[in-house]
């Protein structure tokens, strides 16, 4: 069991890490790129600016997986499974975190000198957020499988489905006009949220029914079997985005695969569970990965964190946006991209390195 559960954290761990760091590369190139250089005549912005669409699936597609799979190596009854306590504990710490990055005033209970502006920005919902009620979903989710005896194989995937189907009808709703502010930006972007539910908490229960797969099929991934899997799933979801694609062409004369349309959830699903196929091939053919990946993984909220507040400042501290937004060029820009890897991965290094001492020091005593 150890052996499988050790493999299991390593393919996840991999898909973890590539997933924030992309989200840090993302976050500093988008905010310091002169827009002069924003083209999509430039092959080499077209390609980061795909890359860049995927990071948050993946993102979330990898919250989903990790959760849901400690959430179901736990075989307890779900009002007796400490992951759900756990899960909830998460749930509040992010969407606490989540709130505190967009603090609008460095006074924790004064309010008067905030504008408007401020508010909007302080009620956007971001990763954080979306993540923290994706799980909360998830745990939702759960419950009512185990209450009605429905399995995952069946609710995780009816559930996803359900917030991508209805997001092109979800997003033309002018959910400001009859709901307060704070509600309304969970809904749809108009209020200047970035990733409202619909329809990216699909995204996180798409990675729960791979978490619960995981946890009820131990070792699975270290199979041929179960890569060549992922990969053709991948490759169905992407062929059957372009054939909904062109019957959109077909009936109403335009495209809207990179817009509001469904077709672009499906091609982003099917190159998520494509990059899983990958990692879970590097899984099976590195005996061991270094322990900075495994701990890079294990580390994505600070890092997330930290970046963030590095670049956009908060309510206490104003970040590199405020002095350089839109004013790199691209070598300034990708030194800065460079910088910012670096410092994430030299602080989980040196977190990981006291730790280690903190751990030796109480073992002193034992030994002795």
């Amino acid at each position: 069991m150890e052996k499988h559960k050790k493999d299991r954290i390593i393919f996840i761990d991999l898909v973890r890490a590539f997933a924030v760091l992309m989200m840090v590369q993302g976050h500093t190139v988008d905010s310091l790129l002169n827009d002069q250089y924003r083209t999509f005549d430039s092959l080499a912005f077209n390609f980061w600016f795909f890359m860049r669409g995927l990071t948050a699936p993946i993102f979330l597609f990898s919250a989903g997986t990790v959760f849901t799979y400690l959430l179901r190596l736990n075989k307890n009854p779900f009002k007796e499974n400490d992951r759900v306590k756990k899960g909830f504990k998460r749930f509040l710490l992010l969407l606490g975190l989540g709130y505190l990055l967009r603090y609008p005033t460095p006074y924790l209970v004064y309010f008067g000198d905030v504008s408007d502006l401020q508010w909007k920005t302080f009620f956007t919902v971001d990763v954080l957020h979306l993540i923290a009620f994706g799980l909360l979903f998830t745990l939702f989710c759960s419950y009512i499988a185990e209450r009605f005896k429905i399995r995952d194989r069946i609710i995780f995937p009816a559930a996803a489905f359900l917030f991508f189907a209805l997001y092109p009808a979800v997003s033309q709703i002018d959910w400001a006009s009859f709901l307060p502010l704070p509600i309304a930006g969970y809904f749809y972007q108009g209020t200047g949220s970035l990733f409202p539910l619909f329809p990216w908490v699909g995204y996180v229960l798409a990675g729960a029914f791979l978490g619960s797969y995981l946890a009820d099929n131990p070792g699975i991934f270290k199979t041929r079997k179960f890569s060549v899997s992922l990969f053709s799933i991948g490759l169905l979801l992407i062929g059957l985005a372009f054939i909904g694609d062109a019957f959109e062409m077909a009936f109403y004369g335009q495209s809207t695969l990179w817009t509001t349309s469904p077709n672009l959830i499906a091609f982003r699903l099917g190159l998520v569970l494509i990059i899983n196929s990958i990692f879970s091939v590097l899984a099976i053919r590195i005996e061991k990965i270094p322990s900075l990946v495994v701990q890079i993984g294990r580390n994505t909220l600070p890092i997330y964190v930290v970046h963030l507040i590095i670049l956009y400042g908060s309510a206490w501290s104003v970040g590199l946006y405020y002095f350089f937004a839109h004013s790199f060029n691209v070598s300034n820009t990708l030194l800065t991209a460079v910088l910012m890897l670096t410092l994430m991965i030299t602080m989980v290094q040196g977190v990981q390195v006291v730790k280690v001492r903190i751990r030796k020091r109480k073992l002193a005593p034992e030994r002795t």
